[in-house]
Formats: structure tokens, sequence, C-alpha cells
């Protein structure tokens, strides 16, 4: 039986726990389908919502790692009573970002999305305590009965634990886990090596402030600036596409390097070459009046915030371009509320 031993001088297993841990073992090969189908939605969803994002991975929790969680006592007892239902992280899914704002942008998207069952900020809760430390964003989500996108039916009533981190906080977790799991520090050597360990963790939060300061600087000057595009290739750089955003869209995000370039191709489908013509276009549509129907919970990123405008003026013309064939569905649904009469 995995994880749990019958030598004398260990506690015996809990009532029930092997049956827990040997059925776990038959639904784990599902559990790692239905996270692959989480990791999609999420990024799916933060790819329509235009935030910008490092990665988005999962992992269905192994056997082991169950058996030991599972195996856990506290003064003399399990914690978990019903370990198949009490341990939540089975599903496990992992956004990373690039800046702290990026983090909450994602974590307010989910809750718009999902029902939130549990939400940590660690990094607040050290912060709290006065100390530097882990920091991640935790929330437990599950896909409730009145989910709109029928393309995700089969993931209903199921949970996912999701971590949201930046990409320094990302590298300080692996770091310290990977150290200490290894657990080939003297102990005379801990105290300093915590003292360390702290001290890192507040460099990288002041690294991640000066990066949201610099983004934020870039941002306030970008209007004007743009860099020359090939002679050969009619389409609106992806640079100068994001400078222009920056400066048309005040407060919206930065999008993924990769979408600026893809809307691009759209704007080339609809015949837009240029930044005066996009300028033109966007110069008669009430694009803070669409903002306002659309009522975002997260702050929509730049990509976003032309798509909608893009599927406001050319409607069905733009559902049907040949870049948007893969999400027809979806923009049909939104068409609808990006037109709707303002109250």
């Amino acid at each position: 039986m995995v994880g749990v031993s019958r030598r004398a001088s260990r506690p015996e297993a809990a009532p029930g726990l092997q049956d827990a841990v040997q059925r776990y073992a038959q639904r784990q090969p599902e559990l790692r389908e239905v996270t692959d189908q989480f990791v999609t939605m999420v990024q799916a969803l933060l790819d329509d919502a235009g935030i910008n994002y490092v990665s988005v991975t999962g992992r269905a929790k192994s056997v082991a790692s169950f058996a030991g969680k599972a195996a856990q006592t506290r003064d003399g007892g399990p914690v978990y009573t019903d370990p198949l239902s009490q341990i939540t992280d089975q599903i496990g899914v992992r956004v990373v970002t690039y800046l702290q704002g990026d983090v909450t942008a994602v974590a307010d998207l989910l809750a718009g999305e999902f029902s939130v069952l549990d939400d940590r900020d660690l990094g607040q809760e050290t912060a709290q305590q006065g100390r530097f430390g882990y920091s991640s964003r935790h929330l437990l989500v599950t896909l409730d009965d009145e989910a709109s996108d029928p393309a995700y039916a089969h993931l209903r009533g199921r949970s996912a634990s999701v971590q949201v981190r930046t990409i320094l906080q990302h590298a300080w977790a692996e770091f310290e886990h990977d150290v200490r799991y290894k657990g080939s520090v003297p102990a005379e050597d801990v105290p300093d090596l915590d003292r360390r360990f702290t001290l890192a963790a507040g460099l990288l939060e002041l690294a991640d402030r000066e990066f949201t300061a610099i983004r934020d600087r870039l941002q306030a000057g970008a209007a004007g600036q743009g860099s020359a595009a090939a002679d050969d290739d009619p389409r609106i750089s992806g640079t100068d596409l994001a400078a222009f955003l920056s400066a048309h869209f005040k407060g919206a995000g930065w999008s993924r390097t990769d979408h600026y370039s893809w809307i691009s191709g759209l704007l080339l489908e609809l015949g837009i070459t240029s930044l005066d013509e996009l300028g033109g276009l966007l110069g008669t549509i009430d694009v803070d009046g669409i903002n306002e129907r659309m009522d975002y919970k997260y702050p929509a990123g730049a990509v976003r915030r032309l798509d909608d405008a893009l599927l406001a003026v050319f409607g069905a013309r733009y559902i049907n371009l040949h870049g948007n064939a893969h999400r027809v569905d979806s923009l049909t649904a939104r068409l609808d509320k990006v037109r709707a009469p303002q109250a």
C-alpha cells in the first residue's frame, strides 16, 4: 500500500485510509484528463480577456502525494476523516504572470467565471505578520450548473485548486521547495538559511514593484512611439500596435506579445494596414461606452478592448474573418452585449 507503513514504530493507518488511497489511485487517470481540460479552459479565458501571463500549467495530485496528505494526523487523530472529499487540491492549476497587478486581474477573472469556494492571498497573510516569504494567491474554484459555455459542461460540479503568482514569486517558491525537499542543510545552518530566504523574498518583492513601475512608465510614454515595420509586411507591427493601444485605451493592461500580432492579422483582413486608419476608426466609436456595457469584473487587456471595438463596428463580418474561425460561437454571444443600447 502506498504511503502507509506497518512497522510498529509508526502509528497505524487511520480507518478507511487504505481504501481511500486505492480508490484515488483508480480515479487518478481520469483526474489527469480533467486537469488538462481545466488548463485549456483557464488559458482560453485568459486569452479571451487579453490578460498578460507567462504560462498556465496543471497537475493531478499523484497517488503518493494523496496518500501522504491523507495520512496526516493532528492531536493523535486524522486531519482528514474523508480524504476523497476533503483533500481539495486533487486537480491543480497554476497561472504564472509577469506582474502583481496581473495576479489580481487573473483572480478577478476567475471569480467572474467560476464559483469561488476559497480565496487566500498567502503573500498578504505573510505581510500582515510583518514577514517576507511565500507569496501566492490560492483559489478553490468550481464550475457551477449555471456555467454558460456549453463547451465546458462536462466540468460542471468539478473543483480545482488554482495558484496564481508572478514569475519572481514562482522562482522563489520553486527554489525554496527544492532546497528544503532535499533536506541536505545541516541543522546548525537552518537559521541562516531561513534568513537568506527571507532576504531573497524581500528583494523579489521590491523587484516586482520596480517592474510594475517600469511597465507603467512605458505605457504612459507610449503615445506616438513605434518602430518601422518590414517593407514587405502590410500588417501593423506588433510593437507599434502595442504602443498605440496603450495610449488609446487608458488603464488597459498589456496583453500577451503574440496577441498583438494575432489581432494585427485580423486588422489586415479588414483592410486596416496603418495606425492612422485604425485611429480614425476608433475615433468614431464610443469605446468607453462599450467598456461600460461589457461590465468587466477584471481589467480587460488592450487587445480585448480593441477586439470588442472591432466586433461592435463590423459585427458578422468580423466574426466570420478567417482568424476568428476558432471562436465564432463566443463572438456571436458577445455581439449583442457590445451593441446593446446604453441605459
